[in-house]
């Protein structure tokens, strides 16, 4: 969802303040790393933080794709 490190460091900082919400930003609401994200919050701040972190740094950022196999460059 994301494209680059400016909008990287900003879900850093969201995960920081509320972990779940950074992972949703680069991975969206359906998906398993929102919903490990979650409960680790819920049971304990610190392990939701660490785990948000680490999701979101392990991942390069996706390129937008047309038709789901290739990416296309914006030209700007």
């Amino acid at each position: 969802m994301s494209s680059g490190g400016c909008s990287t460091c900003l879900e850093i900082i969201f995960a920081a303040v509320l972990p779940p919400l950074g992972v949703f930003f680069r991975y969206g609401w359906c998906s398993s790393e929102f919903f490990i994200s979650l409960p680790l919050t819920i049971l304990g701040y610190v392990p939701g933080i660490i785990y948000s972190v680490y999701v979101i740094l392990k991942t390069p950022p996706e390129l937008p794709s047309i038709d789901g196999e290739r990416p296309y460059y914006i030209l700007a």
